[in-house]
């Protein structure tokens, strides 16, 4: 779980646009983010497993 003062810090508009950077919505993980679901790979895998990604099923081949 990331610090409560960093999660803040990144919902503030920053002084720069470019300063800006995305954070899981769920756990707050600045690393291994994927945009297209707003959230880390980890959250993403743990609720695409339960199913409770819409039109995301896991692959096999």
């Amino acid at each position: 779980m990331a610090k409560t003062c960093l999660i803040e810090k990144a919902n503030r508009p920053p002084k720069f646009k470019v300063r800006g950077y995305h954070r899981c919505k769920i756990c707050g993980r600045p690393r291994g983010y994927l945009r297209r679901f707003e959230m880390c790979r980890i959250c993403f895998r743990n609720l695409s497993l339960r199913g409770q990604i819409p039109g995301v099923t896991k692959s096999s081949w």
